[in-house]
């Protein structure tokens, strides 16, 4: 047994998804995980509950997606479908293979499997919003996300347990001082009505009247830190530049700019990138108009790994994200498509709510 591995199991499913007795887990994955799926195994017995597993071997989305027809691409595993509609919780754990792997895939092919799941996901996110159903999502170490993020596989699984608190004596006792950190600032927001985004390239308005901002402490993200609220779908006005590089669908976007109108994006461009911005617009109405707005407050986090798990949470920055919206915010953009893109706000930016100034530099005054 791992200790580390062991030690984020006991995290994962004791404080992240909180098993209880007779509750059915999908814990789903890579064959790259197996020893940290292993230990989740483990835990979810202790804890009482009902497991079930989900590996995914070595080119196998890759695969299904080249030599697939339509009928095949709109099937649905059976597994992941009643899970969405039934199961307690849902564990994922990534272990990507390959860096880029999704560039080798047929483009027509993906839309039509992603509509297909698309009910699917709908009903994962109602049911995750209303906490019917627990999840969460996490990251074992792989040389392709490393490869990324420039570093070895040994400092990036660093990085990784680092960003978790897993060197910790008790990581669960550290994610609950997060958590009451970070209720202070939901409380605050929560009683705000508009916000507003300064800084290099970025003056962006929008209203979170009727929204609801959360604590993300730990609970549906391993790692988190991060306050989260959806914005007035039509409210969202202004210019926003996100200079952190992002991968999205296995393809690397940097220097993204987008220009806002009444929540619709209107224009967009990026340093590098520009074109899968031009697919991912065409996805559908809801993928040009923003789900999500956010504020990364994870300080162990400090510089971009092109893995928004990571990079969304980078203490010192803001986020938002084109398409769906989340349930639990009272958000109702739908999309089939949820992407966070990232602005620094450590040089100088501020965040004003309501008029009032309430964050500047990257720290929350």
């Amino acid at each position: 047994m791992n200790p580390i591995l062991s030690k984020y199991a006991k995290l994962l499913v004791n404080y992240c998804v909180s098993i209880k007795p007779n509750e059915k887990v999908l814990i789903s994955s890579t064959t790259l995980a197996e020893d940290l799926v292993r230990e989740v195994y483990r835990e979810v017995l202790k804890a009482g509950g009902l497991p079930h597993v989900q590996l995914e071997f070595r080119d196998q989305a890759v695969i299904e997606n080249n030599e697939s027809n339509a009928d095949q691409l709109k099937y649905v595993d059976p597994l992941y479908a009643q899970a969405m509609q039934e199961f307690d919780a849902y564990i994922f754990i990534r272990a990507p293979f390959y860096s880029r792997s999704t560039q080798k895939m047929n483009g027509e092919n993906s839309k039509i499997a992603r509509l297909a799941k698309q009910p699917y996901r709908q009903r994962y996110s109602e049911r995750t919003g209303s906490l019917e159903m627990k999840r969460t999502l996490c990251e074992f170490p792989t040389a392709a996300h490393a490869q990324n993020a420039g570093m070895s596989l040994e400092d990036y699984a660093h990085f990784i347990y680092n960003a978790c608190y897993l060197f910790e004596d008790n990581p669960q006792a550290k994610w609950e001082e997060v958590s009451r950190n970070q209720q202070k600032i939901v409380d605050m927001l929560n009683t705000k009505s508009d916000v507003r985004y300064v800084g290099e390239g970025t003056d962006i308005s929008f209203s979170c009247a009727g929204r609801i901002w959360i604590n993300s402490d730990g609970k549906t993200n391993m790692p988190s830190g991060e306050v989260y609220t959806a914005p007035v779908d039509d409210s969202v006005n202004g210019t926003i530049h996100f200079a952190y590089p992002s991968m999205f669908s296995g393809e690397e976007v940097e220097g993204i700019t987008l220009t806002v109108k009444d929540g619709w994006v209107e224009s967009w461009d990026a340093k590098k990138g520009k074109l899968l911005l031009d697919r991912i617009f065409a996805i559908d109405e809801g993928a040009r108009r923003f789900g999500e707005a956010a504020i990364g407050t994870n300080m162990r986090i400090q510089e971009p790994v092109k893995n928004i798990l990571f990079d969304e949470k980078i203490g010192g920055t803001v986020h938002m994200a084109v398409g769906q919206a989340y349930i639990q915010n009272n958000g109702t953009n739908k999309s089939a498509i949820h992407w966070d893109m990232i602005a620094d706000m450590k040089q100088g930016g501020k965040i004003f709510a309501d008029g009032d100034l309430v964050y500047e530099n990257g720290k929350f005054l």
